[in-house]
């Protein structure tokens, strides 16, 4: 049974770092095309574009999201904001309506029915040949729109870019934390992007052909998470998703572990149920990068999480129960070590070594993220609460979605 256990670790082990390698290699061919841009730039042309932002009991974040759009740096007679109050049962109706008499300016009212019903009452009202969602907690940068538009200008067979998703003011270490997770996201996306194996296109800004909606049909419910749907949906059909990583949006974040752990069991049974609906496509090299490395990597780590903490468990479990065995027959000098630390007794297996490769390679990740979205090399706490706080609690999080998942109770929203 132990030898068995063993070599279950070692391949998940070894798919780890396969992951790791894979996207530091991406990364080394392709870090030349990785570009920055300080400043404003111009485009050729200046296509017509819709935002739609969609709302649920968003009272405290709508305005300042709405006042991101109107100072975006994009010409006023080519952007439609379209707000949509999906049955609010707070504040949020009333402050959209304070933004009715802005020419470019639409508000709707509906019964609720979720996000993608919103989205979809956005999209049927969108005349423009491009559009975009931008959730009603994020803030569009000043020059977000344009450089995803560069985008489109550059190659006419893109047909959705994604920006770089940024943690807007953190104020405590659960939010710190995950400020560097979403740097470690914007290195990700952006190898990713370079694959063409991008798996979700976050409602954060994410502009997309109106072209891939006429001819894909409209947003799905799909689990809560129609964001991911909308990506596999495009990866299966062949339709090219980009990446660009200076293209900045600040969304605001879960501040409590518990709302932290609520929103990424939703996120994770998203993509265990969505994987499962488009599961004909998995291993299928038709699809390339996406079904052949994203994907299973996506199952691995979670695969390899389940098993880890399982085995955390019997460890623990099985140490506890040696220590009590210790105690009744010894007493509790027993359970005092009668050795001093000596470095002959340190792990040396080559598995250990292994570990710390991979978290070497993570900080990485975090590190090159920070650089795209900053501009600068730098190491802080963030990086100290990322591994603390994602190390204890997204074990959980993930064997909650798969929970969900054979039982068939989808998560809530909030």
């Amino acid at each position: 049974m132990a030898t068995i256990s063993n070599l279950i670790f070692q391949i998940l082990v070894f798919f780890s770092v396969y992951v790791q390698v894979f996207l530091f290699v991406t990364f080394l061919e392709n870090k030349k095309k990785i570009i920055r841009r300080e400043g404003p730039i111009t485009l050729k042309n200046y296509p017509s574009v819709t935002v739609i932002v969609p709302c649920w009991n968003e009272e405290r974040t709508i305005a300042k999201t709405v006042e991101s759009l109107h100072l975006i740096n994009y010409p006023k007679d080519k952007l439609k904001i379209l707000l949509v109050d999906d049955g609010s049962t707070d504040g949020t109706w009333e402050i959209m309506q304070r933004f009715s008499n802005h020419p470019n300016v639409q508000i709707f009212r509906k019964k609720n029915g979720g996000k993608y019903t919103a989205l979809n009452l956005g999209l049927a009202n969108t005349k423009t040949e491009f559009l975009a969602c931008l959730d009603a907690d994020s803030i569009a940068g000043v020059e977000s729109l344009v450089r995803l538009m560069s985008y489109f200008e550059n190659d006419p067979t893109t047909m959705a870019v994604a920006p770089s998703v940024i943690v807007n003011n953190p104020r405590n270490i659960i939010e710190s934390a995950q400020k560097c997770e979403y740097y470690m996201s914007v290195y990700i996306k952006k190898m990713l992007g370079f694959m063409g194996a991008i798996h979700v296109t976050p409602g954060p800004l994410t502009v997309f052909r109106k072209k891939v909606f006429d001819d894909l049909g409209s947003y799905r419910h799909a689990h809560n998470t129609e964001d991911m749907e909308i990506a596999y949906r495009m990866q299966k059909n062949h339709y090219k998703i980009e990446q660009c990583n200076d293209a900045y949006v600040y969304t605001n974040t879960p501040k409590t572990a518990r709302a932290l752990y609520k929103q990424r069991s939703r996120w994770i049974y998203g993509f265990i149920n969505n994987t499962i609906d488009y599961r004909h496509i998995l291993f299928n090299r038709k699809y390339g990068n996406f079904s052949t490395f994203t994907v299973p990597a996506a199952i691995f780590s979670i695969l390899s999480v389940a098993y880890l903490l399982s085995r955390i468990i019997y460890n623990f479990s099985n140490f506890i129960y040696h220590k009590f065995i210790v105690l009744k027959i010894n007493g509790v000098g027993g359970l005092i070590p009668s050795h001093h630390l000596d470095l002959f007794f340190v792990n040396t297996q080559s598995l250990f070594f292994v570990i710390i490769f991979i978290y070497t390679f993570v900080f990485m990740s975090i590190t090159v993220g920070r650089r795209m979205a900053e501009g600068k090399w730098s190491i802080s706490l963030d990086t100290v609460y990322f591994f603390s706080v994602f190390g204890l609690i997204a074990p959980f999080w993930l064997l909650k979605a798969v929970y969900n998942t054979i039982t068939a109770r989808a998560p809530s929203w909030r």
